[in-house]
């Protein structure tokens, strides 16, 4: 039971436009997102491999759909007051398809969203094989992006993925081109280096996006680090998945070893932590006010009734 006094994407706005770097986790769900808030996060991320991997049980390689992630997402920004960004993909097309994705994801709620240039269907930015559209291709669905939205406090952020077949400085020239066609934040995926990571944000106009992924290609670094390098955002896409897979595999398989549950109690969350989570004294409170109103309107004897 939640009111948004203040849009999430004037706020992902205001978020960019302080000099400090702001660390994002993925969400895969809005039981994730509601725990990422609680948290402290002041954004979170719907992640399209997290989609991928625990909505439909496969690969980050393109097979989710633009509807399985508008209703997945809309979940997200229901549940959470803080601001939201949507993994778009390629847009699920070109530039007039990519319209329309704007269009779903912003009436879905979100505040900003990430489209990227690799071929469709496209791969995990850590995969190897990965391929790019032209230049021209994807300057015409940023320019599409722009055009599509009603907000104009929605956030464009544009990946390139050219690092893995066109190199470094083919990258950063991307980069550019997607500011100039109309990005607000830039994210060039998987640098190798700590100098290439540290010549990203010096050589870009707008706020720069980094992807932290755990055994990737890129170096983990410390938030400290990043936001020397001038960093607003580092992204950790799947951290949470990963950490709860990690921990439900070891969950089942002493449980499949024991029959018990028991030795695992300090590993979980209690009742009442999972019940604070999803809100439940707020909705047991809203109920009664519910019944409470309607016995006020028709009186005592309707207490006989019910």
């Amino acid at each position: 039971m939640m009111t948004k006094l203040t849009s999430p994407r004037r706020v992902l706005r205001e978020l960019l436009a302080e000099p400090n770097l702001h660390v994002v986790p993925g969400v895969t769900n809005a039981f994730v997102a509601k725990q990422a808030e609680r948290a402290g996060f002041q954004i979170v991320f719907t992640t399209g491999g997290g989609f991928a991997n625990t909505l439909l049980g496969t690969p980050d390689i393109g097979l989710t759909t633009l509807t399985e992630t508008v209703t997945m997402t809309r979940y997200v920004t229901s549940a959470v007051r803080v601001p939201v960004m949507a993994d778009a993909d390629t847009g699920y097309g070109n530039h007039l398809n990519v319209h329309r994705t704007v269009r779903e994801l912003e009436d879905a709620g979100v505040a900003g969203l990430v489209l990227e240039d690799q071929v469709s269907p496209k791969r995990c930015g850590h995969f190897e094989g990965k391929r790019i559209v032209p230049l021209a291709e994807m300057v015409e669905k940023l320019i599409a992006a722009a055009r599509a939205r009603r907000d104009p406090d929605l956030v464009l952020v544009a990946r390139t993925d050219a690092i893995a077949s066109e190199g470094f400085e083919a990258a950063t020239e991307r980069a550019r081109a997607y500011e100039a066609a109309g990005a607000d934040v830039t994210y060039i995926e998987a640098p190798r280096t700590r100098e290439e990571m540290a010549a990203i944000p010096q050589a870009m106009e707008k706020p720069c996006l980094i992807d932290m992924v755990e055994g990737g290609l890129t170096p983990l670094l410390p938030a400290s680090e990043i936001e020397e390098m001038g960093y607003r955002i580092a992204l950790y896409a799947n951290f949470a998945l990963r950490v709860a897979s990690y921990a439900v595999e070891r969950g089942l398989s002493v449980l499949r070893q024991t029959g018990s549950s028991a030795s695992l109690l300090d590993e979980m969350f209690t009742w009442e932590e999972r019940q604070a989570t999803v809100g439940f004294s707020d909705w047991e409170a809203f109920d009664a006010s519910i019944t409470e109103e309607g016995r006020r309107l028709l009186g005592p004897e309707s207490a006989a009734d019910a």
